[in-house]
């Protein structure tokens, strides 16, 4: 189907991930087969836009009861949901998903995810300048 078919979203390394439309129950993959999965809305006929992004190691269970997907539906108009994988690793599935949450930044993920190093420690938040912030008085 030329709607329906495949999509590829982009992270905020640039990587390019290739992800399929599950429309059905049918077209969900078999069970135990783990990757990522996006909720997406719609808008005109091309246009479509990632509310919430999510990994599990059993994409079919998961998807079937996701407690997010009545709320994507009825509040933000999610008109259906791709997934990508396989992905065995854990690992992967969660830096293909902070890579892609980064980048896509869905208004349904509303927690930050810490930058990780590669030796896997978070690395520690910068303080960031606030705008409009008098400069502090000098004392003489």
């Amino acid at each position: 189907m030329f709607l329906f078919g495949g999509r590829s979203w982009r992270g905020e390394s640039g990587k390019s991930y290739r992800f399929r439309c599950v429309l059905t129950k049918g077209g969900m993959p078999q069970e135990g087969v783990g990757g990522i999965y996006i909720f997406v809305r719609r808008r005109w006929v091309f246009l479509l836009e990632a509310l919430y992004v999510g990994k599990a190691h059993d994409l079919r269970g998961r998807l079937m009861g996701h407690e997010k997907w009545p709320r994507a539906f009825w509040y933000y108009g999610a008109t259906e949901r791709y997934v990508h994988g396989p992905i065995v690793e854990e690992a992967e599935r969660r830096q293909v998903e902070e890579d892609l949450i980064r980048g896509l930044r869905p208004r349904m993920n509303d927690m930050e995810i810490p930058e990780v190093t590669a030796e896997g420690a978070a690395k520690p938040e910068r303080a960031r300048p606030r705008r409009n912030a008098a400069p502090a008085p000098q004392r003489a």
